[in-house]
């Protein structure tokens, strides 16, 4: 590789490395939406110790829709809304979609992400699934209402709700990286000024 060439593709990979971090950091931020949504919504249903009822059986089947999967489709619109906004605005900003098109493909292939992630977590809600969440750590845990906020955290982290819910997240998260940055954050070439602008981080 000629001297000419090798700077070219230093900047290249470091603003690709630059992005990734960005990415990974609207994506933690939206876990924390996400899970806060499902914080409040089970709060609001009395606690995640409910989250397992049935709200209606699938017609047609032998499965039921639990307040569980109701949790994950509400969590999922907030939480892609606020990702979508502020990866456009600040990880992708040199894409060419218009607002509503890039909406509409991020919201298609993450509702694509999010109901592989609802069977993941319904399997592990289910008591009958090979997924399902239970043993020592899990059996052993009992919801506490109005407890300090160190033992609600112990109760998150015991309760299969929110931990079932916090892993079908970071199973998809993959899928939505790849599939947007190749489809939904499409990025004209920058300009050797926004290329300059640009961070680029070095080992």
């Amino acid at each position: 590789m000629s001297s000419e060439l090798a700077p070219g593709g230093a900047a290249r990979w470091g603003r690709l490395l630059w992005q990734f971090i960005r990415f990974g950091i609207v994506g933690g931020s939206g876990v924390v939406v996400n899970m806060a949504v499902a914080v409040v919504m089970n709060k609001l249903n009395g606690g995640s110790a409910h989250a397992v009822e049935v709200l209606f059986p699938v017609p047609g089947t032998s499965f039921n829709f639990r307040f569980s999967s109701l949790v994950w489709i509400v969590t999922f619109l907030v939480a892609n809304t606020y990702n979508y906004q502020l990866n456009r605005m600040w990880t992708f900003r040199g894409t060419t979609r218009s607002w509503w098109v890039g909406f509409g493909q991020f919201m298609l292939i993450g509702a694509i992400a999010a109901f592989i992630g609802m069977i993941l977590k319904a399997m592990m809600m289910s008591p009958d699934s090979l997924l399902t969440l239970h043993g020592a750590w899990f059996d052993a845990w009992q919801f506490r209402p109005g407890g300090t906020l160190r033992e609600q955290v112990e109760d998150a982290v015991h309760s299969p709700e929110y931990v079932s819910q916090a892993l079908a997240i970071l199973i998809t998260m993959p899928i939505n990286f790849i599939v947007n940055k190749l489809i939904t954050f499409r990025t004209r070439k920058p300009s050797a000024a926004e290329a300059e602008r640009e961070p680029v981080l070095t080992p």
